[in-house]
C-alpha cells in the first residue's frame, strides 16, 4: 500500500510539473511573438536589427529556462526515485525482519510441538506392555496399508509415485524403529523374567536349605525332649528284673503346651513293661516340652521307647 500511494503521488507531481513548465514555456513564447509583431510595424532597418538581437537573447533565455526546468524535473525525479527506493528498501527490510520473526516464531512453535509430542510419547510408553504391543502392531499395519495405497497411486503419475515412495520409506523406517524397540523391550522383559526366575530359584533353594536346617534343628530338639521324657519315665518307673529284663515298650504320649499329659497309648512292646511305663507317665503328670511353637507342634503326640535299666 505504501508503494502504491508513493507512485500515485509521484505521477501527480510529474503531471503538475509538466503543466507548470508548459505554461511557463507558453508565456515565454507569447512574449517573443509580441516582440516580433511590434517590430514588423517599424520599417526601419536599424530597428529591425534590434528585435533580431532581442529575439536571440530571449531564445537563449528560453533555452536556459527550459534546461533549468528539465534539470529541476530531472533532479525532482531523481530525488523522488531515491525517496521511493529508500521507502522500498525500508519496506523490504521490514518485510525481511517480519519474515525472520515469523520464521523464528514458527521454529519456536515447532519446538514446542515437538516437546509436547515427545512428552506424549513418553507418557504413552508408560502404559501396559501388552496394550502397547497391540497398539504398535495396529500402527504398523496402518502404515503398511498407507504404503500400499501410496504405491497404487504411484502408478498414475510419476510425481505421485515419487511422493508415495518417500512416504513409504519414512513409514518403513518408522516400522523398523518400532520393531527394534519392540525387540529391545522383549529382550529386556525376557532378561528381567530370567533374572526374576533365577532370584526365585535362589530364594527357593535358600528357603529349602533353611527349612532343612530348621527341620533338622526341630528333629534334634524333639529327640532331645524325647530323651528328657524317657529320663523322667525311667525316674518314675518301678522296674522288676525278673519280668522286664531284655524287654521294652513303645508309647505315644499326647501333651498340652504346658507339658501336661493328656493321653498315653501303647504302640507296641511287652505288656508288663508298657503297664509300668504308663503308670510312670501318669505319675509324672507333666513332662518336658519345647517353648518353640513349631517344635511343640511336632511333639504334641510324641513316641518314646522305654527300656528298663537295671
Amino acid at each position: 500500500m505504501i508503494e502504491k500511494y508513493d507512485r500515485a503521488t509521484l505521477i501527480k507531481a510529474i503531471w503538475l510539473s509538466i503543466v507548470l513548465h508548459a505554461a511557463l514555456i507558453a508565456v515565454l513564447f507569447m512574449g517573443d511573438f509580441s516582440t516580433q509583431t511590434k517590430l514588423k510595424k517599424s520599417p526601419s532597418v536599424a530597428e529591425q536589427a534590434k528585435p533580431i538581437e532581442a529575439t536571440v537573447v530571449d531564445a537563449d533565455k528560453l533555452q536556459k529556462a527550459i534546461n533549468k526546468i528539465k534539470k529541476q524535473k530531472a533532479d525532482d525525479k531523481a530525488a523522488e526515485k531515491r525517496r521511493l527506493n529508500d521507502i522500498e528498501k525500508r519496506a523490504n527490510e521490514a518485510k525481511k525482519r517480519r519474515a525472520k520473526e515469523e520464521a523464528r516464531i514458527k521454529k519456536l512453535e515447532q519446538q514446542r510441538k515437538k516437546k509436547e509430542q515427545e512428552k506424549k510419547l513418553a507418557d504413552k510408553a508408560a502404559k501396559d506392555s501388552a496394550a502397547k504391543a497391540a497398539k504398535a502392531e495396529q500402527i504398523r499395519k496402518q502404515k503398511e496399508q498407507e504404503k500400499q495405497k501410496a504405491e497404487d497411486a504411484a502408478a498414475q503419475a510419476r510425481t505421485k509415485r515419487l511422493k508415495a515412495e518417500a512416504a513409504a520409506k519414512k513409514a518403513d523406517e518408522l516400522r523398523k524403529q518400532q520393531i527394534a524397540e519392540r525387540k529391545r523391550k522383549e529382550k529386556a522383559a525376557a532378561e528381567k523374567a530370567a533374572q526374576e526366575k533365577m532370584l526365585a530359584e535362589q530364594m527357593a533353594a535358600e528357603m529349602a536349605t533353611r527349612n532343612k536346617a530348621r527341620k533338622q534343628q526341630m528333629m534334634s530338639e524333639i529327640q532331645r525332649f524325647a530323651a528328657l521324657i524317657t529320663n523322667v519315665i525311667d525316674q518314675n518307673m518301678i522296674n522288676d528284673r525278673s519280668t522286664m529284663e531284655g524287654k521294652s515298650c513303645k508309647l505315644m504320649i499326647s501333651l498340652a503346651p504346658s507339658g501336661f499329659v493328656t493321653q498315653v497309648r501303647v504302640v507296641a512292646g511287652d505288656d508288663v513293661v508298657c503297664e509300668a511305663a504308663k503308670r510312670a507317665v501318669y505319675k509324672a503328670g507333666t513332662l518336658p516340652v519345647s517353648k518353640d511353637p513349631e517344635v511343640f507342634k511336632e511333639m504334641r503326640n510324641i513316641d518314646v521307647i522305654v527300656v528298663p535299666e537295671f
